[in-house]
């Protein structure tokens, strides 16, 4: 599985926002794309273009002014992994830019499009069970800490 750098900024930054509203429980904490430039060492304007992304998605809000910056839309609990990547990346799982399912292998080559739905399916099962609240406070699902937990997972 490949992750575009767009998509790991955009993990972070979220994280980073759901860490700042997970410390005030009166309301949301708005950030500036510096602060969390800053914090999670992403080159702003290329941050400024992932936030965004994030908010035409309904992942963020903005706000101009002196006390504005971005805040989770939602709890961060309600938001997955997958569903930020889907908004920067589009699907989880394509080939050549298509859909597995749009895919119409032949002969001794048909069973790729088995493999590769198959593929979408566990990076879903991952993705969409851990929540940007997951990641922020390093409340991994048990799923995944089985996974990690085998040392042939990190070769």
């Amino acid at each position: 599985m490949r992750l575009s750098a767009r998509v790991d900024y955009a993990l972070r930054a979220m994280a980073e926002l759901a860490a700042a509203a997970d410390q005030h429980s009166d309301g949301p904490v708005p950030m500036t794309a510096e602060q969390v430039a800053k914090a999670q060492d992403i080159p702003p304007k290329f941050l400024e273009s992932i936030l965004l992304q994030t908010r035409r998605a309904g992942l963020v809000h903005a706000q101009r002014g002196p006390e504005g910056g971005y805040w989770l839309a939602r709890p961060a609990r309600e938001i997955t992994l997958g569903q930020v990547i889907r908004a920067i990346d589009g699907p989880l799982a394509n080939v050549r830019g298509q859909r597995p399912e749009d895919l119409g292998y032949q002969g001794a080559a048909a069973a790729l499009q088995d493999v590769w739905i198959a593929l979408r399916a566990s990076e879903r099962e991952i993705l969409d069970l851990v929540s940007i609240y997951d990641v922020a406070t390093g409340k991994l699902p048990d799923r995944v800490r089985d996974l990690t937990a085998d040392p042939a997972a990190w070769a």
